[in-house]
């Protein structure tokens, strides 16, 4: 009987991925990778492996091909970790691989952007299993409640990679995949300093997370951990609000799935303008301090 495998790195991607569950309407399981994502979202079953960390894409791939067998889907939310470890499961299991979708037809026809975005492809797979990554803004919200069981599994994680460091940022900002305000910024946010101080407090101040341009983040201008578009983090906030951002063909992508675009940029011939849906053509170290003083007085 077809089922579904989703793996979920971390809480929040169960959360996100089940709505592709739902949508997709077969029974599934949840793979929790580091012990999170136990919450009850319509699962039959919750694999937790309880690992304290993510391990090295080439181990976890073997892991996940390990306790894939049966299943006729196996799932993943998109990013640039998933993309990595889910095409090293379809390898192993010599199986089809689909990324990034956003639509189901039926449960071996899927709709996914090509071109960043500027051409939606429907692609059928004509053998099982099936491997996916998903991008969760298209399908639609989890169920709550169906009383899952818990089963404790063991993931072998032997790996060629050794990781030397780790380094964390730390903050209490929203993660941007989460985040329902956003705003982002380019390069004429000059250096490091500015980025934060300008693009920083008025995320604070408002409660959103910080998100960046690829050329910001290539500049050494944003870490890159905050880089937003096809090359990055794919985004769907209530509000995306892009600061000195061009509107590249890669950063469109990141971003066509938020409710609300508001760009503001001085060069009124920006292509960004195009796709907004709100457009304001204006320096933004003029028309952030007062646009965050309307906001606040509401």
């Amino acid at each position: 009987m077809p089922r579904l495998l989703l793996v979920a790195f971390e809480a929040n991607e169960a959360v996100q991925g089940a709505g592709f569950a739902k949508d997709l309407g077969l029974p599934f399981d949840v793979l929790a990778v580091t012990g999170e994502g136990l919450v009850d979202l319509g699962a039959e079953k919750v694999l937790n492996a309880g690992l304290s960390e993510v391990p090295a894409a080439d181990a976890l791939g073997k892991a996940i091909a390990n306790v894939a067998g049966g299943y006729s889907h196996i799932a993943a939310v998109s990013s640039m970790r998933s993309k990595d470890v889910m095409a090293r499961v379809a390898g192993i299991l010599d199986a089809a691989m689909v990324t990034d979708a956003i639509g189901i037809e039926r449960p071996t026809v899927f709709r996914r952007p090509m071109v960043a975005g500027s051409v939606i492809a429907t692609v059928e797979v004509l053998a099982e299993p099936i491997v996916l990554t998903v991008r969760p803004a298209g399908f639609s919200k989890p169920d709550r409640g169906g009383g899952s069981s818990v089963e404790t599994v063991s993931l072998e994680t032997s790996s060629k990679a050794r990781r030397v460091s780790v380094t964390a940022r730390g903050g209490a900002r929203p993660d941007l995949t989460q985040a329902k305000l956003i705003i982002s910024g380019g390069r004429p946010l000059k250096d490091a300093e500015t980025f934060e101080r300008v693009l920083g407090g008025f995320a604070d101040a408002m409660g959103g997370a910080v998100g960046a341009t690829r050329a910001a983040v290539d500049s050494g201008i944003a870490p890159n951990e905050l880089q937003v578009g096809q090359t990055g983090k794919i985004v769907a906030p209530d509000l995306y609000i892009a600061v000195g951002v061009s509107g590249s063909t890669q950063h469109m992508a990141g971003i066509k799935d938020s409710k609300i675009i508001v760009a503001i940029n001085k060069d009124p011939d920006a292509p960004i303008f195009e796709s907004a849906d709100y457009g304001l053509v204006a320096d933004l170290y003029e028309a952030l301090p007062e646009f965050l003083q309307k906001a606040k007085s509401g």
